[in-house]
């Protein structure tokens, strides 16, 4: 399962270049996360400093 960007991105860009299959982007008002990509590491939710990506469930 995917993880996805909860409301409380701060849209401070530091999970970006950590994911390693490029699945996540910046959008409007917050980063988000293409489900496809996603490949479920965490990698993201390990340097953000407000935890907003999370798992889907």
């Amino acid at each position: 399962m995917a993880f996805f960007i909860n409301d409380d991105c701060i849209n401070c860009g530091a999970c970006e270049p950590e994911c390693p299959t490029e699945a996540i982007t910046q959008g409007d008002t917050k980063y988000v996360i293409d489900p496809d990509k996603c490949i479920d590491c965490g990698a993201c939710n390990g340097v953000c400093p407000v935890e907003a990506p999370n798992p889907a469930e």
